[in-house]
């Protein structure tokens, strides 16, 4: 089904096993909330993701009964498909006791996750959910509610125009409302082009999660030209944040967690942090190394090469990141 279709079914109770996918990632973070609160289900949660993941633990988790008597919360996000035995599994765990829940967020293509639905069925006691990428359409209600809850005075002009500026990104588009509402003025238009970020950096974080989630890359790249970037400020963003994504990554194998007011000297938001960390869990270390060689060799071609050879010798550099990953 899809969103509206679920937000129908929510009215009347909520689905014991869920399977979220898509090109909305926001969207299934806001339905892992929405979980929590109704189910006041944060303290015994249990959410296992990419590489945490591990059934035996799912399957006990929702074999138990609750240690307080409250719920049982099974939280799973991973971009590599759960076997349909395993799956058909925790669905009918999660069906067998009133206490427990099982949401699947799956990270991987709208295509591959094709399969996994016969395992959320209505006849299994399930639901799978896609959800598409964000517009400005389905945008705009969701921050007027942010609004409200925030007390933020701001007319839909000036939440269209910050969603355009955030290029449909409506995780930060809900961080920044609440950093525009510590202002306790009306917000305008004019407010958001003095205040927030402009959307080249922010076009910059979306190509490197691209190149590192294997997706699509070509369009941003020509996008992000087109806003004036240049070459070398590409290329610099590219190192600085394949340095972070290895620090995470080298924090997590010595620690176990990661404590990002350690590893960066600031605490990015929480939406990054999650983004990050995920990034970092999938990445070998040995693909870190061989990047960080290519990016290095690619720095001196660029810098030798006539200005009219750097376009092409970027678009080659980006693409060939994705082949070490």
């Amino acid at each position: 089904m899809y969103q509206r279709e679920f937000d129908q079914r929510l009215k009347q109770s909520l689905p014991k096993a869920v399977l979220f996918f898509g090109e909305n990632d926001y969207m299934t973070d806001h339905y892992i909330e929405y979980y929590k609160q109704k189910l006041d289900a944060k303290e015994e949660t249990l959410a296992l993701y990419f590489d945490e993941w591990d059934f035996e633990q799912a399957k006990s988790y929702l074999s138990q009964t609750s240690l307080f008597g409250g719920t049982n919360l099974l939280i799973v996000k991973h971009d590599k498909k759960i076997p349909k035995k395993e799956l058909d599994q925790l669905v009918a765990l999660a069906n067998k006791s009133s206490d427990n829940y099982f949401i699947y967020g799956y990270a991987g293509t709208a295509a591959n996750a094709k399969v996994l639905q016969s395992s959320f069925t209505d006849k299994k006691g399930g639901v799978w959910v896609r959800f598409f990428a964000p517009n400005i359409r389905d945008g705009i209600p969701l921050l007027q509610q942010k609004a409200a809850q925030i007390e933020l005075d701001i007319d839909h002009y000036a939440l269209q125009h910050l969603m355009l500026l955030l290029n449909n990104n409506l995780a930060l588009c809900m961080n920044e409302l609440d950093k525009l509402a510590i202002l306790g003025t009306r917000i305008s238009s004019k407010d958001i082009d003095r205040l927030v970020y402009s959307t080249a950096p922010l076009a910059i974080e979306k190509l490197l999660i691209e190149i590192f989630n294997k997706k699509p890359i070509t369009d941003t790249i020509t996008k992000l030209l087109e806003l004036g970037e240049d070459e070398s400020s590409i290329l610099r963003a590219t190192q600085y944040f394949v340095n972070e994504i290895f620090l995470i990554n080298a924090y997590i194998k010595v620690h176990g967690q990661p404590d990002f007011k350690e590893i960066f000297g600031f605490l990015p938001p929480k939406f990054v942090q999650d983004q990050k960390q995920q990034l970092a869990l999938r990445v070998k270390s040995v693909s870190l190394l061989k990047i960080y060689e290519h990016l290095l060799e690619s720095e001196i071609a660029m810098k030798q090469a006539p200005a009219a050879q750097r376009e092409v010798l970027l678009y080659s550099m980006l693409i060939k990141i994705q082949q070490y990953l």
